[in-house]
């Protein structure tokens, strides 16, 4: 990509429309599947739970993702039958801001602090998800849920380089930050 290129490209993704780019008109597996990748608060929250795990190794790298995962669909759950909490979208951003710089500062918290903390993030993008389906439930759900795992394990994968981790997470951080300020 060309110098030049750079900052629009990084304004545009930073910009509040592309934080909160659904519009509740999501639908099938396939509109599930590219459902997490339109909005970067929930690309870099789910990158970053990805690169918290990899950065803590042992058993947080298949427990973290898992937790994610499992409240997402149960948030998602709730979030279908028409559950309105306050706070869900300033808790995703909270998230990426978050889980960013817990990546970045390779933070080592008890596994069940981190599971539950993650659990908790998951659970209100769950109730994002949910509450934005336009059609059948579950082949929506599968999508967004499979896409979830991959964004995870592409956290997984960079988590790995702590240094990527670091640099990575403190992107993710200050995007939410910006996402936030915006």
């Amino acid at each position: 990509m060309k110098k030049h290129a750079i900052l629009p490209s990084l304004v545009t993704l930073l910009s509040p429309a592309a934080a909160l780019a659904h519009d509740g008109h999501a639908f099938g597996f396939a509109g599930g599947l590219l459902h997490p990748l339109t909005g970067a608060d929930h690309l870099l929250a789910m990158l970053a739970v990805g690169l918290w795990a990899g950065v803590l190794g042992g058993r947080a790298v298949w427990a973290l993702p898992l937790a994610f995962v499992a409240a997402l669909a149960s948030g998602a759950v709730l979030g279908l039958s028409g559950l309105v909490l306050p706070g869900v979208e300033p808790g995703i951003l909270a998230s990426v801001v978050v889980l960013g710089a817990f990546a970045a500062l390779a933070l080592r918290l008890p596994l069940g602090v981190a599971v539950a903390g993650v659990a908790g993030f998951g659970l209100l993008h769950g109730m994002a998800h949910g509450a934005e389906v336009a059609g059948p439930f579950a082949p929506f759900a599968a999508g967004f849920i499979a896409s979830s795992i991959g964004l995870h394990l592409a956290g997984l994968a960079f988590g790995r380089w702590a240094l990527a981790a670091r640099v990575l997470g403190a992107g993710a951080a200050v995007a939410g930050l910006a996402l936030t300020f915006a």
